[in-house]
């Protein structure tokens, strides 16, 4: 006999995101309910040339909920069909700015431009909780077996030592 294992406990009171368009903006939505991430729309038309980036406005100032920070990430699909990606994915949106959220696009094609039209999805935005611990500076850090292993270690790609060339 299978048992339904509950989802987790729900808020009583769930977190409010507060948005204020700037003009004829389309809202964030989630396609699916049980989507983390809230869709993000283009308030312009343009284009993004190949190897280009461009900072697309979304219309939209936000207010995220005490406690949370935003974080702007990449559509997989555009990513996968049109080599579309958030430039310094995931972009981080603090607590305190009010300012219109920017996506900076960069498209990795390097033949084919990139058209957008006001209203296509971009980019999805996700809050989430954050920890803001206390700085203590230290003269040593405990000892751990993973050391200073790092990009890639753990695959046997120890290193991709990389020196940038003079022009």
């Amino acid at each position: 006999m299978s048992e339904t294992l509950p989802a987790g406990p729900a808020p009583d009171d769930p977190p409010v995101l507060r948005v204020r368009r700037l003009g004829d903006a389309t809202l964030p939505h989630r396609a699916h309910a049980d989507d983390a991430g809230l869709d993000l729309t283009s308030a312009e038309d343009l284009v993004i040339p190949p190897g280009g980036r461009a900072l697309v406005g979304t219309g939209l100032a936000i207010a995220l909920p005490p406690g949370t920070v935003g974080m702007v990430c990449p559509r997989s699909g555009l990513a996968a069909r049109h080599g579309i990606t958030v430039l310094n994915g995931p972009g981080i949106i603090d607590a305190g700015y009010r300012g219109e959220v920017k996506v900076p696009l960069h498209n990795t094609d390097l033949e084919e431009p990139f058209t957008l039209t006001a209203g296509d999805r971009i980019a999805q935005l996700v809050v989430l909780p954050y920890l803001a611990p206390q700085l203590v500076e230290v003269d040593d850090l405990e000892a751990t077996d993973r050391a200073e292993s790092g990009f890639g270690s753990s695959g046997g790609i120890a290193a991709f030592a990389q020196t940038p060339q003079e022009g």
